[in-house]
């Protein structure tokens, strides 16, 4: 298996590590160069939650909208610290999961959605996303294929083996 597609390429870059489905849904690590410790999804909500959160954290990519809120400002977008990355890429890129590893890196976040490049380290595939959602497919799509359910057909796919990107 070849691993030109594997690196992270942004301070956005993240790793998700896919160990478990059940009905549709996922669990399993997320891991960013800034914290040695993962982030544990429970499922789909939480990993578009804490991914969100990361990404107001680093300020980066910066929101074309702002957040809005009944209670003020959000305590966590008011003071933005510089941080420190104390992983290296070759320790995030060895990070697996059991069921299918993820590379996502969001380059903008434009129309209250994400934009980006996700890539499937197991099969060294790499798609471009235009939405949270479409990412999200992309992801389910993977592993229908390692779990041998079949493609979705109404959503956005990998490349098939032969085809070029």
């Amino acid at each position: 298996m070849g691993k030109s597609q594997w690196y992270i390429g942004s301070p956005s870059g993240v790793v998700l590590c896919v160990d478990q489905t059940t009905e549709r849904q996922i669990s399993g690590r997320l891991y960013h160069a800034y914290s040695r410790d993962p982030i544990m999804i429970s499922n789909v909500e939480r990993l578009l939650f804490e991914l969100e959160h990361f990404y107001d954290s680093i300020n980066f990519p910066h929101p074309s909208n702002n957040s809005r809120t009944f209670q003020g400002e959000i305590p966590h977008m008011s003071h933005r610290a510089e941080r420190e990355k104390v992983m290296s890429d070759e320790e995030l890129l060895g990070r697996h999961g059991d069921l299918g590893t993820f590379i996502i890196r969001v380059q903008h976040r434009q129309n209250s959605s994400w934009q980006g490049r996700i890539t499937w380290m197991d099969r060294d595939k790499t798609v471009y996303f235009r939405s949270m959602w479409e990412m999200l497919k992309l992801v389910d799509s993977a592993l229908d294929t390692v779990s041998e359910h079949g493609e979705d057909a109404a959503g956005p796919t990998w490349p098939k083996e032969d085809e070029e990107e």
